[in-house]
């Protein structure tokens, strides 16, 4: 986690040199568009604070990488390679975006992507209605939290075991642990993004870390009980080694409870979703809201919210029955996905694990669907198989797979087909 912190403020202070290099030169349109874009302060900071940027500082910058270049260059060492020097430096300079979806494009109807098939099977029972489910980083786990306060972690690779049904050394028991350490429904749960810890969040008013190899019946580390409810409009940021809790100093901006927080994949910053309608984006340091969506889903509630991997975009979803894209930078709605009913329960819209699709769930009709994710086209409605209707979906992010949870108290896995 210190290497995504170190690379969201090298990232950071190269936006300000940017910034800084275009305003000082009259180009005072273009610095207006990188900065509203990246987030950045346009106005020059005080010339003895922290932030300030010395007058033709990039053009320094620049001239000594191309000195050392040359110098590399009349060693025979041949061309600066870029890939090598992110290396020489801990990984700090993040990899270019090759990969990164476009979401901004038009005129991309009757280009939609074929879901591919998937089968589900019925994994494990709670005693209660199950309210979440989160994977593991890597994909090879994920835990689902109950109603009835109870948290199950399962191992991926035996349900797949359990689906494949050749096993020799009897029935399969995806359910490796079983957590009882909260007194109230769940309402949350993620996984640490570096560290083989589960955070739970329920209605007792706590969040708790579980680790990995904790064994069942161990108590898991508490947070204070501290406004952590849902029915708090400030966002509480605690360090999980010392359990200091860190407020936003414009918390103020907030007036309405949080359903969902969510972390961009450097942790640079996060985003609430919010009881009245509206979308905040944080900075993940200093935990100052740099980008209100007022009335994102009108007054309707925000239930979800996630970052793009790139972190140039959040897919929201609502109680309004509908799934939006933004715009990180501009705040700015990119798409919406339309055709599945969400009004009772805080349902879940995700991309798959290569961001092609958007899948979430249908309340009326107690579906799976999905769109493209470029088009915004509907391109499958599958049956649940719940018994009423499905509260939560996540997907993997490691491979074409999902888990669902219902009010009939069961966890389905799903997989794609060969």
């Amino acid at each position: 986690m210190d290497a995504a912190v170190q690379e969201a403020k090298l990232l950071r202070q190269v936006n300000a040199l940017i910034v800084a290099h275009l305003r000082d030169h009259n180009l005072t349109q273009a610095a207006a568009a990188v900065a509203a874009a990246t987030m950045t302060p346009l106005a020059p900071p005080e010339p003895d604070g922290d932030d300030s940027v010395p007058a033709n500082q990039l053009l320094r910058l620049v001239a000594k990488g191309l000195a050392v270049e040359r110098e590399e260059t009349g060693r025979g060492g041949g061309a600066f390679d870029s890939a090598a020097a992110a290396a020489g430096y801990g990984g700090l300079l993040p990899p270019l975006g090759t990969n990164a979806v476009d979401f901004s494009t038009q005129d991309v109807k009757g280009s939609s992507k074929s879901f591919p098939k998937h089968e589900a099977r019925h994994v494990s029972d709670h005693k209660n209605v199950v309210r979440c489910a989160k994977f593991s980083p890597d994909g090879k786990y994920f835990a689902s939290g109950s109603g009835d306060t109870s948290i199950k972690f399962f191992e991926v690779a035996k349900i797949k075991q359990m689906m494949l049904g050749d096993s020799k050394d009897g029935p399969v028991r995806p359910v490796i642990r079983t957590f009882y350490d909260h007194t109230q429904p769940i309402n949350d749960l993620d996984f640490h993004p570096e560290s083989p810890i589960l955070i739970s969040a329920a209605k007792d008013n706590t969040i708790r870390m579980n680790w990995g190899a904790r064994r069942e019946g161990e108590a898991a580390a508490a947070l204070p009980p501290r406004s952590l409810g849902t029915d708090h409009p400030v966002a509480h940021l605690y360090d999980i080694n010392t359990f200091t809790c860190y407020l936003s100093a414009n918390s103020h901006d907030s007036n309405a409870a949080i359903n969902q927080v969510r972390y961009s994949s450097t942790g640079s910053l996060y985003v609430t979703a919010s009881k009245d309608g509206s979308l905040r984006i944080w900075d993940g340091i200093s935990a100052e809201c740099v980008r209100p969506i007022i009335g994102a889903h009108a007054s309707a509630e925000v239930t979800s919210a996630i970052f793009t991997k790139d972190e140039r975009y959040v897919l929201s979803c609502g109680k309004d029955s509908c799934i939006k894209l933004w715009e990180v930078g501009s705040g700015r709605l990119v798409k919406q996905y339309v055709g599945a009913v969400h009004r009772q329960f805080r349902c879940q819209a995700v991309f798959n694990q290569t961001e092609e699709f958007v899948v979430s769930t249908d309340e009326q009709n107690s579906e799976v669907v999905v769109w493209d994710a470029l088009t915004a086209e509907n391109v499958a409605r599958l049956p649940s198989g719940h018994t009423g209707a499905p509260r939560w979906l996540g997907h993997s992010p490691a491979e074409p797979a999902f888990v669902t949870c219902g009010n009939d108290r069961s966890v389905r896995f799903w997989k794609q087909t060969v």
